[in-house]
């Protein structure tokens, strides 16, 4: 799966073939079949992976004892920093989501392989809530929209490198806590 990450970094899902990733990792390609089922299980076992591992650095690197509002400060600063610290990883998982279809053309990897990802930002909102730091709105929805204006970040950083990720991190930050601040009035819904 390392080898996949590199060889899909480097040249993109299209160009990534399987000789090309056994040869990176330094085995066969009956190696390879021997782990996984073919070219997409692959492909489908290294973005989760990949999701996986981004996940917990950016979690080891965050102090989450700190209250909540400072979590998330922290973690949406270290996400930004992955693209300096991580770049490769990001890329192979973008083209691989992006790229990997099943066979009616849909999208193998979508918002459900955030399912973990969404429970455990769930658990930090409902801590925060129970803190008094967060607003009372349903924590899923805390989860999927935060997870979304990170991801839109990350999209962002991409296609414009010269842009200052700390400095943008920093603005999510402050846009996503405002809007998550305890004490604010809820809005009816129209």
């Amino acid at each position: 799966m390392d080898a996949a990450v590199s060889v899909v970094s480097r040249r993109g899902y299209r160009n990534a073939s399987l000789a090309a990733i056994a040869r990176e990792a330094g085995v066969s390609k009956g190696l390879v079949w021997h782990y996984f089922a073919d070219g997409d299980d692959l492909m489908e076992q290294t973005a989760r992976s990949t999701l996986v591992a981004l996940r917990e650095v950016v979690a080891r690197d965050v102090d989450l004892s700190a209250e909540v509002p400072q979590v998330i400060r922290q973690a949406i600063r270290r996400v930004a920093a992955l693209r300096d610290t991580h770049g490769p990883q990001l890329r192979a998982l973008q083209e691989i989501v992006q790229n990997l279809r099943r066979p009616d053309g849909s999208q193998r990897l979508g918002l459900r392989d955030y399912e973990e990802t969404y429970a455990l930002q769930a658990k930090l909102f409902q801590r925060g809530q129970d803190e008094g730091s967060l607003r009372r709105l349903d924590t899923r929805y805390m989860a999927v929209t935060y997870q979304g204006a990170v991801d839109t970040m990350l999209a962002y950083l991409d296609s414009h490198p010269g842009t200052d990720a700390d400095e943008y991190a920093a603005a999510v930050a402050d846009i996503l806590l405002t809007g998550l601040a305890a004490n604010q009035p809820r809005t009816s819904h129209v």
